[in-house]
């Protein structure tokens, strides 16, 4: 299942839409995997939120239910080449965490309270288209 969770007005920002595209879709696709392998079908729940933080910044989300990020696990996302997938190469959420940076964010990722992990690309507001 997915569940979007959009306000209205849409918070806008100013990016290069084919880069960020590609970070989420690459957050979504990570998501995705983690249920399927973790989850039981019926619980399987992938939401994606988008928020203002607040006045300066845009908070783009990727909430999964999967086993969420083990400690170990979580000391090395950024690394080039880490991976826990036998057919991963590693290089995802390096180039994606690059790709926030090039637009003045952060990738941020966390394990859930509930379980699973929540992945979120954080952008500057886009002021101008705010007014």
């Amino acid at each position: 299942r997915i569940a979007l969770e959009l306000p209205e007005p849409s918070p806008r920002v100013r990016c290069d839409r084919t880069m960020v595209e590609q970070v989420l879709l690459n957050l979504t696709r990570n998501a995705i995997q983690a249920m399927e392998e973790h989850t039981a079908a019926p619980q399987r729940l992938l939401t994606l939120r988008a928020a203002a933080v607040d006045s300066r910044w845009v908070s783009i989300s990727v909430l999964d239910c999967g086993p969420g990020i083990p400690p170990e696990v979580g000391r090395q996302l950024y690394t080039p080449f880490f991976t826990t997938r036998a057919e991963g190469m590693g290089l995802g959420l390096a180039i994606a965490a690059d790709i926030a940076a090039a637009h003045e964010g952060r990738l941020d990722l966390q394990a859930r309270p509930e379980g699973g992990c929540r992945a979120s690309l954080i952008l500057p507001l886009d002021a101008a288209a705010q007014d």
